[in-house]
């Protein structure tokens, strides 16, 4: 492998380790391709973010492949998780604190199953306040976490499938596909309504991402010391 390969651009499978950002992710791998091959700059950007709470399929692409990156964005995405069910939070995941609980006392299996079918296909769906889309210049979640509120839109976006595959009450375990600029703590949260309950993301992972699958990844250490072998 040679620096002109990474200018020239490459496509890296990153698993995301829990706790990571996404911009940490790029961050340390530009950091350590510029070590590796002792240069002062090479573009490294993400195709897809993913939340600090969420692990798995991270697309890092280099060089001229940042050009790609709208169109990787574009591609349809699977993902396993467990929703907790029973109360809420308001992040719709565990970065914030319980702030209301519900009784799931009327929750059968069946009635689990009849509702995600309720969410395939196009649906209007509102991002969680605590989230990086900007309003004004300004992230949301900076808003969220100084208290402030603001008005937020919803956006189409489109659910291919969602099924159950784990039923331990209060918490489900669930496989998604859906299409860019899905917020699956909002279909968690949107999930517990529909079940006249409350629910929240209690984990999350990325497992495909237009054809590439979670399997073909490492972890960003991984990664490294791999190309470092190479040299």
């Amino acid at each position: 492998m040679r620096v002109e390969d990474f200018q020239n651009g490459q496509i890296i499978l990153i698993d995301k380790p829990l706790q990571w950002t996404s911009f940490q992710v790029v961050k340390k791998l530009r950091w350590g391709i510029q070590k590796n091959f002792n240069i002062k700059k090479i573009k490294v950007g993400h195709a897809g973010t993913l939340d600090p709470l969420a692990t798995g399929l991270l697309l890092i692409c280099t060089g001229k492949f940042t050009k790609k990156i709208d169109q990787f964005q574009a591609e349809t995405k699977e993902y396993i998780g467990t929703i907790t069910l029973g109360a809420t939070t308001p992040s719709y995941d565990q970065e914030t604190e319980i702030n209301e609980t519900f009784s799931i006392d009327h929750i059968t299996t069946k009635k689990l199953n009849s509702i995600t079918k309720t969410f395939i296909g196009d649906i209007d769906q509102y991002p969680p306040i605590f989230s990086a889309i900007k309003k004004d210049g300004v992230r949301l979640y900076e808003l969220a976490r100084k208290g402030e509120t603001t008005k937020i839109n919803s956006r189409r976006i489109h659910i291919y499938d969602f099924n159950i595959t784990k039923i331990n009450l209060p918490t489900v375990d669930f496989r998604v596909v859906c299409s860019k600029g899905t917020y699956i703590r909002s279909l968690a949260y949107d999930f517990g309504k529909a079940l006249d309950s409350g629910a929240y993301l209690s984990s999350l992972r990325r497992t495909k991402s237009g054809d590439f699958d979670v399997e073909n990844a490492v972890s960003p250490d991984k990664y490294l010391d791999v190309l470092r072998t190479l040299l």
